[in-house]
């Protein structure tokens, strides 16, 4: 028989061979993800920038003890009824155990997919090198398999947001490399560029994710005709709904103004979209 689960799962990786983009907008809280879930995706992701923001924690796998943060991401996951992809940062460790570790209890919470990166979370020596990175998103693919799902696996290469000297080939070179390791997405975040783009797409064999808020503007439909499969929204939703309370802040503070309270959404309408 099969399960809610295999069939969120199932829902999400044809998600991904669709023919046409899907967005995928990430969570950082159980408030956020309902909100999300109520204005009608097909999936969701968690952020983990966003959750270590919102506790007042910097980005990276260090941040907060990995049963911690993965219980933060679960809770994303219990509070709504759609697939759910767990952003997981470097999987929480470095060696390919770590990682299928690190697979196999985003299972247990209830995810659907998962995405692992390849930086190591030290600035000194950004990049794992790309044959144990290859080997981690073997594990991964390994542990994913073991549960029976259609468990999509998404693989990161951060050669743009980590100075490489070559980003793009380096790029294209390590998703290809993981695509051939067992990845169902490929995602180079950092770049928006449409060359970039066609090449990442041509070159590496799997569907690729773009995400909105770095590197530059996009648009569906031009993301469409370079081939993309899937949208993420990455830690950028997250900031500007900060940075809306930071103006709102500052117009209460420096002004005496509450301009926000005409827009500000009923309580009877937030709890109807809350309460799913």
């Amino acid at each position: 028989m099969t399960t809610p689960l295999a069939r969120k799962a199932r829902i999400f990786r044809d998600l991904h061979h669709a023919g046409r983009p899907f967005i995928m907008p990430n969570a950082w809280d159980a408030a956020s993800a309902r909100m999300l879930a109520s204005c009608g995706f097909a999936a969701i992701a968690t952020t983990s920038a966003g959750i270590n923001f919102a506790h007042g924690l910097p980005d990276g796998p260090a941040a907060a003890p990995r049963d911690l943060t993965l219980a933060r991401h679960g809770a994303i996951v219990a509070a709504v009824d759609l697939p759910v992809s767990g952003d997981l940062e470097n999987g929480y460790g470095d060696s390919p155990q770590a990682v299928a570790d690190c697979i196999s209890r985003a299972i247990d919470l209830g995810f659907v997919g998962a995405g692992i990166e390849d930086f190591t979370g030290d600035a000194k020596r950004p990049h794992y090198d790309v044959g144990l990175a290859a080997e981690r998103i073997a594990a991964a693919r390994q542990a994913a398999d073991a549960s029976g799902l259609a468990f999509t696996l998404t693989a990161r290469a951060e050669c743009f947001l980590y100075g490489h000297e070559t980003p793009l080939e380096e790029a294209v070179a390590r998703l290809a490399r993981y695509r051939q390791a067992g990845a169902d997405c490929l995602y180079a975040p950092g770049t928006t560029d449409p060359e970039h783009l066609r090449r990442l797409v041509g070159e590496t064999g799997g569907p690729l994710n773009v995400v909105v808020g770095l590197g530059g503007p996009v648009d569906l439909e031009g993301l469409a005709r370079l081939g993309v499969a899937r949208i993420s929204t990455g830690g950028s939703l997250f900031r500007a709904i900060y940075g809306k309370i930071a103006e709102i802040g500052g117009e209460m503070a420096e002004n005496g103004m509450f301009s926000y309270a005409e827009s500000a959404m009923s309580g009877r309408d937030l709890l109807r979209r809350l309460l799913l």
